[in-house]
C-alpha cells in the first residue's frame, strides 16, 4: 500500500480534506495555517492509500508516491517534510478513523423558508463557489450573470493554458451553469446595460463576484511609454479575453523585462520561452500562438526589488520552472545579499525554505548592455527595484535601483507584474485605498441585502481555491440575513429581470442566457 502526495496543482480549496476518512491531509479549513500554506499535505505515516483524495480533487493534483511523474517526485518529500516534527494525532476512540467534529449546518435555512431569489455578478470561482453553496445547502433560485460572452472568469482567462488541470475545477462549475434552478445571462453588463438598483429590485439578494479587473501600477517616468504592458492585459491576450485586441501584443524584443517574481510573472515568462509546439496542444488563442512562432523573445528577466528569501512566487511553481525543457534559469549575481542568503538558507523542504531552491541553480553576472546570449534563459535579478523606463517614442530599457547605483537595462518590452486591483461596482461604496467594497462578512456596509465575494472582498490575494472558504463566509452571512428578517423585499418577479435582460443584454443584441 503506498500513500499520496500532493504536487504542483494543489489549488487549496479543501476538498480533498472532506473525503479523507483518516484525517491525514493538513491544514484542514477548522486550523490557523489553512490559507497561510502554499498547497495542503498528506501525512505518509496516517495515509491509508484508499485515493479518496484523488478522486475528489478538482485539479488532479494528487498522485500515489510511486506514480509520481519524474518532474514532481520531490513533492513525496515536500509532503512528509510537512509533518516533520509534529506530534502524531491521538487515535480517535470507537471503530472510526476520523475523530470528525460537531454537525453543524450554517448554510441551510429552515425547511418552511420560501425559496430565496438571488442574483450572483460573476462566473469566476468566487461567484461560482457562492452558487455551489447555495444550490447543495438551500432550495435558492439563482440568477448568474457575466459582462462577457464567455463564462470562466479566472478559470478561463486567468490560468496559463499550459496548466490544464488547474482549469479543470472550471468543469466542477460548468454543471451548475444548467442546474434546474439557475439561469444565466451571458454578455450583461451590471452598470451598463441594467443597473445595480434594478437588480436589486427583482431579488432577495446579489452577491457581487467581479474581481479585480485593473492594476497596480509603478508610478516611475516611462509606465506609459509603448512596450510597457500590464502582465493583466498579456495574460488576457493569450487566453484570448474578449477585451484584448489580437494584435496588441509585439514580441520583437529579444529581451523582455518583468517586473515582479510572482506566480503571474513565472506565468507570463514561461509562455514567452515555451516551445509554440508544445503550446500549440493547449488552449491558447491563436492570434498568440502565431504570434509566439513568429516572435524573438529569447530572454525574460524577472525583478525583485528583495531577496530570494522574499519571492512572491510559491515554491510549487518554482520547482515547476527548473523542468522546462531547453529553458536555462539563472540567477544574477550582482549582489553579494543574494548569494549568501541562498547558500546559507535551510532545506528546501522547509516550508520558508524558498531561497534554498536556488542553491543549484547557475548564477552569473550579466552585462545588461548587451543582447541576450544564445539559447532561452528566464533570469531572476533580485535587490532591483525599477526607477523609470527609458525610451523616446517606445520602451528602450529599464533603469533599476541597486545596492551600487543605478543600471540600465536594455529591453524593448516591459510587464508590470505587480498585482491586480479592484475597480468601483456601480452603485455600491468603494474604498480607494484598499480597492475593495467595504463589507462586514460579506455584506456591503450600508446597503442589506447586497453582498461580496472574492478579490473585491478581500483584495487581489488567494487562489481559486482560496474563494471557497470566502464563498462560505458570505454565503453564511446572506442566509443568517434571510432568517432574521433584513433583506429588504424585492419589488418585482425575478421572471421579469429575465425579460429586461433578454432585452437589454450584450450592448444592444440578445443576452445569451438559458
Amino acid at each position: 500500500m503506498t500513500s499520496y502526495a500532493i504536487t504542483q496543482t494543489c489549488c487549496n480549496d479543501a476538498t480533498c480534506v472532506a473525503v479523507c476518512p483518516v484525517n491525514c491531509i493538513h491544514p484542514t479549513p477548522q486550523e490557523r495555517a489553512f490559507g497561510s500554506t502554499e498547497m495542503l499535505h498528506i501525512d505518509p505515516a496516517t495515509c491509508i492509500g484508499c485515493g479518496a483524495c484523488a478522486d475528489a480533487c478538482p485539479v488532479e493534483a494528487i498522485f500515489p508516491v510511486d506514480s509520481l511523474p519524474v518532474a514532481q517526485r520531490e513533492y513525496a518529500t515536500i509532503n512528509a517534510a510537512y509533518y516533520a516534527g509534529r506530534a502524531p494525532e491521538p487515535a480517535p476512540e470507537g471503530p472510526n478513523f476520523h475523530a470528525w467534529d460537531e454537525p453543524s449546518f450554517p448554510r441551510v435555512l429552515p425547511s418552511d423558508f420560501a425559496p430565496l431569489k438571488v442574483a450572483v455578478v460573476g462566473t469566476g470561482p468566487a461567484g461560482m463557489y457562492a452558487v455551489q453553496d447555495l444550490l447543495l445547502h438551500t432550495s435558492a433560485e439563482v440568477t448568474l450573470i457575466d459582462r462577457l460572452p464567455v463564462a470562466g472568469g479566472l478559470v478561463r482567462f486567468g490560468v496559463a493554458p499550459d496548466h490544464p488541470a488547474t482549469k479543470k475545477v472550471g468543469d466542477t462549475f460548468t454543471r451548475f451553469h444548467t442546474h434546474p434552478r439557475v439561469r444565466m445571462h451571458l454578455g450583461l453588463d451590471v452598470g451598463a446595460d441594467v443597473t445595480a438598483q434594478e437588480l436589486a429590485a427583482h431579488h432577495d439578494a446579489v452577491i457581487y463576484a467581479v474581481g479585480a479587473s485593473a492594476d497596480r501600477m509603478l508610478a516611475v517616468p516611462g509606465e506609459d511609454l509603448p512596450g510597457s504592458i500590464s502582465a493583466r492585459a498579456f495574460v488576457a491576450w493569450y487566453n484570448g479575453h474578449p477585451d484584448a485586441a489580437p494584435d496588441s501584443i509585439d514580441l520583437s524584443a529579444e529581451r523582455v523585462v518583468v517586473v515582479g517574481n510572482g506566480n503571474v510573472a513565472l506565468d507570463v515568462a514561461r509562455i514567452l520561452l515555451a516551445d509554440p509546439d508544445s503550446l500549440a496542444r493547449t488552449d491558447i488563442a491563436d492570434h498568440a500562438l502565431a504570434a509566439l512562432r513568429a516572435g524573438k523573445v529569447r530572454e525574460v528577466v524577472l525583478l525583485g526589488r528583495r531577496g530570494p528569501e522574499d519571492a512572491a512566487y510559491t515554491k510549487s511553481e518554482l520547482l515547476a520552472l527548473q523542468h522546462v525543457p531547453g529553458l536555462d534559469l539563472v540567477v544574477d549575481d550582482h549582489d553579494p545579499r543574494t548569494a549568501s542568503v541562498i547558500d546559507e538558507a535551510g532545506p528546501a523542504t522547509d516550508p520558508k525554505g524558498r531561497a534554498a531552491l536556488l542553491r543549484g541553480v547557475t548564477r552569473r553576472r550579466v552585462d545588461w548592455s548587451q543582447a541576450p546570449a544564445p539559447g532561452r534563459r528566464i533570469v531572476l535579478r533580485f535587490h532591483s527595484t525599477p526607477v523609470e523606463m527609458t525610451g523616446d517614442e517606445a520602451v528602450r530599457g529599464v533603469r533599476v535601483a541597486e545596492a551600487s547605483g543605478e543600471r540600465t537595462i536594455r529591453t524593448g518590452m516591459v510587464l508590470r507584474a505587480i498585482g491586480y486591483r479592484g475597480v468601483p461596482v456601480a452603485g455600491l461604496p468603494f474604498d480607494e485605498a484598499t480597492g475593495t467594497v467595504p463589507h462586514e462578512g460579506g455584506r456591503v456596509t450600508g446597503q442589506p441585502g447586497t453582498y461580496v465575494v472574492g478579490w473585491i472582498k478581500r483584495g487581489p490575494s488567494g487562489g481559486i481555491g482560496a474563494n471557497r472558504t470566502c464563498a462560505a463566509e458570505t454565503v453564511t452571512t446572506l442566509l443568517a440575513d434571510a432568517v432574521a428578517g433584513t433583506l429588504p423585499a424585492p419589488r418585482s418577479a425575478a421572471k421579469t429581470f429575465h425579460r429586461l435582460a433578454r432585452r437589454r443584454g450584450g450592448k444592444g443584441s440578445a443576452a445569451l442566457s438559458r
